[in-house]
Formats: structure tokens, sequence, C-alpha cells
């Protein structure tokens, strides 16, 4: 009986964690399309950045709301438009006409990555028992790692096999259509997790919010046995105890006294997690390794490489977080993204920027583009960073010609060790993905009481979506206008300050239920 509860409570976490791999997908994707969409409708930098970013913006308004309607309607309803949400985005992100078209539809698609970023945590943490709850919750960060992985990889194909020239590539209109292809592959797992959302039962906390005790603990009998169940619903029922399932939470009860420990930790740990650059890392993961000269295909080699350390070490982080804890993880983690950004940004402040005689002739040819020769006018001039170099591009062949050859160019002019950035950026992602990308979701789904859960993880992931926002839109052009190393050093420096908050600050939080921690929590 044992076995077959915890299999099933496994189960039921894990396709409710698919809306973390959808996430994962839409977020990445983008990655690879930059490369095309950009020169194709000539965006600028903002431009671009406001691309990547839109899916940001409305996952972030729709944090502020889909934890308040997941209270009222129930976690499996909001998940499955958010199902919805991406297909839809999928489709129309494929067959886009034109550049807004484009970023309404990743805006629609955002909607759905800010509920299911939401609810699919805080569902997994309602129904895991104390002792796996850390493991279980750490699914969804799982599945958002492998939709990560899987639109590197994918993305990945889809150049190769454009520029394969084989009839099955061109009936298909793969070259043609290479980033159309890459949007509408997300089509096919959100029309599965749709469906699969019917053989998930509601959260057993929140039928009891609403008074269906019956229903509760039959689901919660699934999960444990019948023993267990009963305590826990009795535990359940003592935490919520004397407020009517009726009554509006307003969001002005976050803010009181009670909880400003559990709010102050959840909102340092929501701007860490996105302050230290991980969504600018992978969502500009191709455009990264270009600034190293190492040309587009090995760059989307390494991208894919960059998401397979995110998968292992985000697996690391599951069987271990219920181990050594929280806070140890975070420390560990933590201290690995200050020491690898601080090294990416002495790697690039070390890279010197010339190109030797004959080099304008050749990326003439290659590009097959007259107007490249002109390059021949700053032949044999060194630059002594990245920041100097783009201006002399600029000024040279025009903003956006020197935009859209830059990686090629680059790779022509660079001196750099570019070993030594992937070691950086391959130990900053490990360090991420052990530490800061699954342990945030776990606290979010301990923190906060029963009562306020949904509008208060709602807050905190509100916080966490907007910082992420600011990041992706600005990262372009801050690499445009601080330069590469500038960039990573802020980033380390963010890091550092959360470090020495997280050794004063954070509380333990392992082994305990979720009405045991509101006790001890909520003062």
């Amino acid at each position: 009986m044992k076995n077959n509860s915890v299999f099933y409570s496994f189960l039921v976490a894990l396709i409710v964690a698919l809306g973390g791999f959808l996430m994962g997908f839409d977020a990445s994707v983008i990655s690879g399309v930059n490369e095309f969409v950009g020169p194709e409708f000539g965006l600028s930098k903002l431009q671009l950045g406001w691309m990547v970013s839109c899916l940001t913006l409305t996952s972030t308004l729709a944090m502020l709301v889909s934890g308040r309607l997941s209270d009222k309607y129930g976690r499996k309803v909001i998940l499955r438009y958010a199902a919805i949400l991406y297909f839809f985005s999928a489709v129309y992100s494929a067959l886009a006409p034109g550049f807004t078209h484009l970023y309404i539809a990743r805006m629609i698609g955002g909607f759905g990555v800010g509920a299911s970023l939401i609810i699919a945590p805080m569902y997994i943490a309602e129904i895991a028992p104390p002792h796996r709850r850390g493991k279980m919750v750490s699914f969804n960060q799982l599945n958002i790692v492998l939709g990560i992985s899987v639109a590197f990889f994918t993305n990945y194909l889809i150049v190769k096999l454009g520029g394969s020239g084989s009839d099955f590539a061109q009936s298909l209109g793969i070259e043609k259509y290479n980033w159309r292809w890459m949007l509408g592959l997300e089509s096919l797992p959100a029309a599965f997790y749709f469906f699969a959302l019917f053989a998930v039962p509601e959260s057993p906390r929140w039928l009891i919010m609403n008074g269906r005790e019956g229903e509760a603990l039959g689901i919660m009998t699934r999960m444990s046995s019948e023993q267990e169940a009963k305590d826990e619903l009795k535990q359940v029922k003592a935490s919520i105890a004397g407020q009517s399932k009726n009554e509006r939470i307003q969001i002005s009860e976050l803010f009181k006294p009670a909880l400003r420990l559990v709010l102050t930790i959840g909102i340092v740990v929501a701007v860490l997690q996105q302050i230290t650059g991980i969504n600018a890392v992978f969502f500009y993961a191709p455009m990264i390794f270009k600034q190293t000269g190492i040309g587009t295909d090995a760059s989307f080699v390494q991208a894919i490489i960059l998401g397979l350390t995110n998968l292992v070490f985000t697996v690391l982080a599951i069987l271990f977080v219920d181990r050594f804890g929280r806070k140890k993880l975070l420390l560990f983690g933590v201290s690995g993204i200050v020491i690898s950004m601080f090294l990416m940004s002495y790697s690039f402040n070390s890279a010197v920027y010339k190109l030797e005689t004959g080099a304008a002739q050749e990326l003439k040819v290659s590009a097959e583009t007259e107007e490249l020769g002109l390059l021949s006018l700053i032949e044999g001039k060194e630059y002594q960073n990245d920041i100097e170099f783009k201006d002399a591009l600029n000024s040279t062949l025009g903003d956006k010609l020197a935009d859209k050859y830059q990686g090629d160019i680059i790779a022509k002019a660079i001196t750099i060790n570019p070993w030594l950035v992937l070691i950086g950026i391959l130990g900053f992602v490990a360090s991420f993905a052990v530490s800061l990308g699954p342990v945030m979701w776990i606290l979010f789904s301990e923190l906060f009481p029963n009562r306020i859960r949904g509008l208060a993880i709602g807050f905190a992931g509100f916080v966490n979506s907007a910082i992420s926002y600011l990041v992706q839109q600005l990262f372009p052009w801050e690499l445009a206008n601080l330069g590469n190393s500038t960039t990573f050093l802020i980033f380390g420096i963010f890091g550092f300050l959360g470090l020495i908050y997280i050794i004063f600050k954070l509380p333990e939080t392992k082994g305990k239920s979720l009405e045991e921690l509101e006790k001890f929590l909520i003062k």
C-alpha cells in the first residue's frame, strides 16, 4: 500500500510539473530564434530585448492574479487554462506574419508561463509528505531545465537540418522558416499537458479550504496511509480555523508584522534568483558564446552543453535537498555563482580585438557582401575591449550591417580563451541549478500560511518575474554599452550581496510539515 501511495503521489507531481517543461521550452527556445528574427525584421537591441522579455512581462502580470484565481477556482483548473495558452501561443508564434504579431503571440504565452510557474510548485507542495516535499517540488524545476535542454537541442537540430540541403528539410521549409519551426514545436507538449491534467486530482488543501473535506480525505488517503491522512486533515483544518472560506484576502495582509520575516525572505530570494543573470545567460546563450568568436554552429552546440549541465545539477539538487537542507545548498550554489561570474568578467576583460591584414577580404567572400570590404579600414588596429571594437564596427559598416555580421567579424578579431568563458558559464549554470533554481520554489511553497499561500506565492513570483523581465530587456543593451566584462561583474556583485543575506538571515525549513512551519515562522 505504501509503495502504491508513493508511486501515485510521484506520478501526480510529475504530470503537474510538465507545466515547468513548457515554461522552460517557451522561455529558452527564443535563444535560437534571436539569431534569425533579428536580422530578418531588422530589430534594434532594445527591440530584440523586448521580443525576449515581453513573455516575462505578461507572466509577471499573470503571477499577480493566478494565485488568487487558483484559490477561487482550484489549482487544477488554472493549470488547464495555462496549457491552452501555451498551445495557442506556439501556433500563433509560428504563423506570425511580422514582428508585432510575434511579440503579441509571445505575450499570450507569458500568461501561461506565469500561471504554471506559480501554481505547479504550490500544488505539489500541498500534496507532498513533509519528508519528500523538497524532492517533489523540485520536479517542477527539473522539468523547467528539461524544457530548456530540449529547446536548445531542437534549435540546433533545426539549424542543422535547414543547412543540410536534404529534400526532406526543403519540403518542410525548415531552412526558410527555421525560427517558425523552433517556436511551433511547443504546441505538441502543450496539447499533451492539457489532456494529462485530467488524470490529476484537485489539491486536497484547496478542497478543505472550500469545505469539501470528504473529497480531500479520499485524495490524501491515496497519497499516504489512512491514519496519516486523517492526522494531516486535522492539522490543515486547525491552521485555517476561524477563517471564512468566502473571506476575500487583501494584499495588505502580506505586509502585516506577523508575515514580515517570511515575506522578506521570499522577496530577497526572488530577486536574487534573477538578478544574478540566469535568464540572460539562457535566453542569450548563443549570443554570449558568439562573443568569444567560436561561430554560430559552435555557439548552438555549447548552448546544448549548457542545457545538459543544468539538467545534471538539477537532478543532484533533487537528490540532496531533503538530505542537506535548503540553506546549505543555497550557500554552496550562490558561492559558485559569484566565483563563476567573476571568472567570466575577468575572461572578457583580458580579451583583445584585432583584424589581421586580409581578414576583410575573407569575410567579404564568405558572406558574399561587398560592403564588408570596408573592414580593411580597421585592419591592423588593436582594441582593448569589446566596446571599442563594436563602436569601430558600427562606424565603419553602419549599425544594421555590423549587427548582422558581428559574430563572424568577432571570430576573426578576438583573442580570448573561450574555454575559460565556457567554464565560467557552466560553473554558473551548475551552481544555479543545484541551489537557487529549485530551492527558491521550495521555499515559496513552504514559507507562507495555508490561507494566503496562493496570494503570497503570486506576489513573490511577481517580484521574481519583474526582475527577470528587467534583466532580459536590458541585457543586449548592457552588452552593447557596458561591455561583457562589466555586465558579468555586476551580476557577480549582486550574487555576493545575496550570499551575505543567506548566511545571516535564512532559516532551515526541511523536514517540517507546512503547518509546523507556519507556527515556527509566523510570529
